[in-house]
């Protein structure tokens, strides 16, 4: 080739070069354009008033649970349902807490409500947190102590109450690698290891605790704050499809989510202040019952419910409880989703667990 040649065709080369460059500009700027619209719309979305006013596809069934005769229901925090679809509620005893009590807290119904065994007494304080995993045994945790006995540990149980495993000293708050303080939640990831989320506010852990299947500490992280990875009651937590963990960190009225790792990735605000998450077909329900003029302004109570993929929120179970200066917990602080779609929120301040249908 000519020198003549070499020219034109290294100038040739240099134009589309410099053409691919800006195209490859231009799409990176339009995807940036567009990730920055997103993220205004959400900001707006957030200050409009349109964050309590998506649709409500719902509609209650009162009394769907049946107590034997003489029991009534007392707090509870956490609903669960497992691989056969039958309900599991974590319950104090017919009050605020099991002390003194004999009553069992733990409760199995199947999807009309029946009850179908129970167990636990005298083995709790305080139920909180509680979760079936693929093998369906049941975690339960329990977030207090009294005189030294019960609290600040996770149990591990097979379906017939059985003790299979214990993490945490019971009765004794720490901040070491086998001691929880308040733990308010725990899930089991497909490979086994557990992952407790320690901490409830007050001078107790801020924290995610992570264990092998055989209960062997492996990692923590986290500590009070308001950062990217730091907790201010870390209340909840859900796994996506993807393997993602997310965390309800209440008192910051965000979501948090992270690998299984520790490894921060996103930050979420437009479901309100998480009490309650629950993750079923990449849907994402989360229970807030804390809203309020103090701790959230311009949000109402109730179940939100969207996408774990993009976090689009679809849809809204309002609380009955409209006050909003109202002070203390109110409707579903837990959450759960049975297989036909049917919702079950677990109640703290009404005493009750609610089921929500599809109208």
């Amino acid at each position: 080739m000519s020198d003549a040649g070499r020219v034109k065709s290294g100038a040739h080369r240099l134009i589309g070069a410099i053409g691919v460059i800006g195209l490859l500009g231009a799409t990176l700027a339009t995807g940036s354009a567009r990730g920055q619209t997103a993220a205004a719309d959400s900001a707006s979305e957030y200050t409009s008033g349109k964050q309590n006013t998506y649709p409500n596809p719902y509609r209650t069934v009162e009394n769907w649970a049946k107590l034997p005769e003489g029991r009534k229901w007392g707090s509870t925090a956490a609903v669960e349902v497992d691989r056969a679809g039958h309900i599991w509620v974590a319950e104090r005893c017919g009050q605020n807490s099991c002390a003194g009590r004999t009553e069992n807290p733990v409760l199995e119904f199947d999807t009309t409500g029946k009850l179908l065994k129970s167990f636990g007494a005298g083995m709790f304080i305080f139920p909180h947190g509680i979760y079936v995993d693929k093998d369906n045994n049941v975690w339960v945790t329990d977030a207090q102590a009294m005189d030294g006995k019960g609290g600040h540990k996770v149990i591990k149980f097979s379906q017939d109450g059985k003790v299979l495993m214990t993490l945490g000293t019971p009765g004794i708050p720490g901040a070491g690698t086998n001691s929880f303080n308040q733990p308010s939640d725990v899930i089991v990831a497909p490979n086994g290891d557990i992952f407790v989320a320690d901490g409830h506010g007050g001078e107790s852990n801020a924290r995610i605790m992570k264990f092998d299947k055989d209960g062997k500490f492996l990692m923590t992280w986290g500590k009070k704050g308001t950062g990217p990875g730091e907790f201010d009651i870390p209340h909840s937590l859900a796994f996506d499809s993807q393997g993602r963990l997310f965390v309800a960190d209440r008192n910051n009225n965000r979501i948090q989510i992270f690998d299984q790792q520790g490894k921060f990735v996103a930050e979420w605000k437009q479901f309100g202040r998480p009490s309650g998450l629950y993750i079923k077909n990449d849907m994402l329900y989360v229970a807030d019952s804390e809203s309020n003029t103090v701790r959230h302004p311009g949000w109402q109570r109730g179940i939100r419910v969207g996408n774990a993929k993009d976090g689009k929120v679809t849809a809204f179970i309002p609380d009955p409880q409209t006050d909003p200066a109202f002070a203390t917990t109110s409707a579903a602080e837990g959450v759960a989703v049975d297989a036909s779609g049917g919702v079950y929120g677990a109640e703290v301040g009404p005493m009750d667990v609610k089921k929500y249908v599809k109208k």
